[in-house]
């Protein structure tokens, strides 16, 4: 991995490692990959330039200390890298794709009023953003719809989370202005199923597939006059092992702390569950 463009001592609120009591660093990057480490304000971000997008997010989410701070829509390129190594505003200009939030916006939003408009500036940074056909990433039973499960439990509980998102990179991602468009998303919820004398890591995983959205879209750019169906998104939870099988990371004690039941001797796409509904998740 490449050095930081930034000292991580310059944001001292960054993805914190020990946040839940037990160790979990940021996911080791497979061999060869060039990588930029960006922290920001309660979470970072790990950039893989030649992709132009994040190859993971790491973010802290404090349930106790959330606050509710106004959106804002101030989308920026980061400084700290070349324009060209991150997916900007020409990606999205004039078509039916969205900027989906990677670390989601609200979930780094905590701690003292300042801290936590600092973190809601910091999530609309261009390298913390995928291009996502419009109604995957606004569907509220789909990608949205389990990023406000996760984030109601942890306040409804006041539990700590660390969350873990990013692409899923593929050799046939289609290639749009100059940026593969990923047809899949994982994210990882951890949690701390102890407590600070006797921590117990957990983890669930999930993997969401925007495939058929994109074959919908004109992506010379211009969108189709029909959106898509809503039944063509796919929802899955899925072993941790396979997030890992799927993006070459080392997932470290992630893949041990899995809540999903699951044989390795299945074939993947087999032990995977679709959800239809929150209730389906197994926790």
């Amino acid at each position: 991995m490449t050095e930081p463009t930034t000292d991580p001592g310059s944001v001292p609120d960054a993805y914190d490692p020990w946040f839940l009591a037990t160790p979990l660093p940021l996911p080791g990057v497979p061999a060869g990959v060039e990588t930029v480490t960006l922290p920001f304000t309660h979470f970072t971000v790990v950039l893989q330039p030649d992709r132009r997008l994040a190859l993971v997010t790491a973010a802290n989410l404090d349930g106790a200390r959330l606050l509710e701070i106004d959106r804002g829509d101030d989308w920026h390129l980061d400084p700290r890298v070349p324009a060209e190594a991150q997916t900007g505003p020409e990606v999205y200009a004039d078509n039916d794709l969205d900027r989906g939030h990677l670390t989601r916006r609200r979930d780094p939003v905590w701690g003292e009023r300042a801290v936590a408009e600092r973190a809601n500036v910091d999530t609309f940074s261009y390298v913390n953003a995928a291009p996502q056909a419009a109604l995957f990433n606004q569907g509220e039973l789909l990608w949205a719809g389990l990023e406000d499960y996760v984030l109601e439990h942890a306040r409804t509980y006041a539990q700590r989370l660390t969350v873990l998102t990013a692409p899923v990179f593929g050799d046939d991602d289609p290639l749009y202005r100059g940026t593969r468009i990923p047809r899949r998303f994982w994210k990882v919820v951890a949690w701390n199923d102890g407590d600070e004398t006797d921590p117990v890591l957990a983890a669930t995983a999930y993997v969401l597939d925007q495939s058929e959205q994109l074959e919908r879209l004109d992506l010379s750019g211009r969108a189709e006059a029909t959106a898509p169906d809503l039944g063509a998104y796919l929802t899955f939870q899925v072993p941790v092992a396979d997030v890992a099988a799927l993006t070459g990371l080392d997932l470290g004690p992630l893949v041990a702390a899995d809540r999903l039941p699951t044989t390795t001797v299945a074939p993947m796409e087999t032990r995977w569950v679709r959800l239809e509904r929150v209730r389906d998740v197994t926790l």
